[in-house]
């Protein structure tokens, strides 16, 4: 197996855990999410990294988030690989104004209702997790439930399934989920074709204000930064620093 179906495959098996337990009654109301700007990450750890910032409070951090100018705050809740849960987003969405996105391994109907249910007002699809039809359904399913869709992509041949899929946003990820591996040319090799389906966010390899520059140049209409964020000793300056590059 790969990474990626190995990640896929453990948060299934854990969404199939979580189906036993009731869903919260009532959802706060949807918050629109937008179309530009930085979307800043609470994320604990990774699989590539280990340990980021183990001890972070979701809340504290994604109000830092938002004083530093953020347009958006995502969530994992990836609880066996990245150390998150739908508490965390949950404590986020109450703790900030700003619309959220649940980041995680969504493969079923369950995963977008529960996220939903916690307060997500978007949620992430990838298109190597699973079949196109799955996925296009899971976006209808979604925009039925009133949140938006990041649709995510490493290769080009990913591209028909985000365009079937209409998603609301389209991530380029420079990290190759299925190996790990970063590749930072990716996202200009995709632009081209991909500036078509959705407005782009570039993802992963964010670090600096140079890197948010110059994928801006390159097309993006957001980017997407955890790890920089996450491990910042002073995560609200270096929001600032990002979302004024």
């Amino acid at each position: 197996m790969s990474h990626l179906e190995k990640l896929v495959a453990q948060a299934l098996a854990d969404a199939r855990d979580r189906e036993r337990l009731p869903l919260p009654a009532v959802a706060p109301p949807v918050r629109p999410f937008p179309r530009s700007g930085l979307i800043a990450e609470v994320k604990r750890a990774s699989p590539s990294r280990g340990a980021i910032n183990l001890q972070l409070q979701p809340s504290s951090l994604a109000q830092a988030y938002q004083r530093g100018g953020a347009a958006a705050i995502s969530v994992l809740t990836d609880r066996v690989n990245f150390g998150g849960s739908l508490r965390d987003l949950s404590e986020v969405r109450t703790a900030v104004k700003l619309p959220v996105l649940r980041k995680d391994f969504i493969v079923s109907e369950f995963q977008v209702r529960e996220a939903r249910a916690h307060g997500a007002d978007a949620v992430l699809l990838i298109a190597a997790a699973a079949d196109t039809a799955i996925l296009r359904d899971l976006r209808m399913l979604a925009r039925e439930l009133g949140m938006a869709v990041l649709f995510e992509v490493h290769a080009r041949e990913e591209l028909d399934a985000a365009a079937r899929c209409e998603p609301d946003l389209l991530g380029i990820n420079a990290r190759d989920l299925k190996t790990l591996e970063v590749h930072p040319e990716t996202f200009a090799e995709l632009e081209p074709i991909a500036r078509g389906i959705a407005p782009l966010v570039a993802e992963s390899g964010v670090r600096t204000a140079g890197d948010v520059r110059r994928y801006r140049a390159l097309g993006a209409s957001m980017v997407l930064v955890g790890e920089a964020l996450s491990s910042a000793e002073d995560p609200e300056s270096a929001t600032r620093t990002l979302v004024q590059a």
